[in-house]
């Protein structure tokens, strides 16, 4: 390379350092949220959308790191709030494995047992020793539940600024399913 050329080499690594400092906020969480949210809004690059649901204020890659304690907290109030005959019987449903994967999770520091899930792997580990008798619902729809259990109330609610819209939702303390757990589980696999 002559002489006159000599510019390109740190002209190119200070493109790349540039390129690299104006994207990296969208690959790696380095900015607080509401500094995301305006950084977002005036470089209009942001993350490729990686699954169907929709977003809210943040990416996914993003909003997924937040509302977990939230979630198992109003649950863990939920079911604490159930008399206590009833708990031992009453299973934590997860309409989607986070949100099982939260109560499994955070959920022993609060006396909270095991979630079970009808979505993905969860399906595998089936409805543990519950029948159906008494049941929170994480993330469904009354509309759903009314003709499948004698009885639902709303219990609870999860919301979080910053996690996805799917991950703000009603609890439902459910009781009387008109089919034994177990024997409906086989139904119940939802692999969306």
């Amino acid at each position: 390379m002559g002489r006159g050329r000599s510019w390109l080499k740190p002209a190119y690594a200070a493109a790349l350092i540039a390129g690299g400092l104006i994207l990296a906020p969208f690959w790696l969480p380095v900015l607080p949220p509401q500094t995301y949210i305006r950084y977002a809004k005036i470089v209009p690059l942001g993350q490729p959308a990686i699954e169907t649901s929709p977003t809210g204020s943040l990416p996914q890659l993003f909003a997924d790191r937040f509302g977990w304690p939230e979630q198992v907290q109003a649950v863990a109030e939920a079911y604490h709030a159930l008399p206590p005959e009833v708990r031992s019987k009453t299973a934590i449903w997860g309409n989607n494995y986070s949100q099982a994967g939260a109560v499994d999770f955070y959920g022993p520091a609060l006396g909270l047992p095991k979630a079970i899930s009808g979505h993905q792997n969860y399906w595998y580990w089936g409805p543990r020793d519950y029948t159906g008798e008494s049941v929170l619902l994480l993330g469904e729809q009354l509309s759903d539940l009314r003709p499948v259990f004698a009885e639902c109330q709303q219990v609870g609610a999860v919301s979080h600024r910053y996690a996805m819209p799917r991950q703000r939702f009603p609890i439902y303390w459910c009781r009387g399913l008109k089919q034994s757990l177990q024997d409906a589980w086989p139904g119940l696999k939802n692999w969306s």
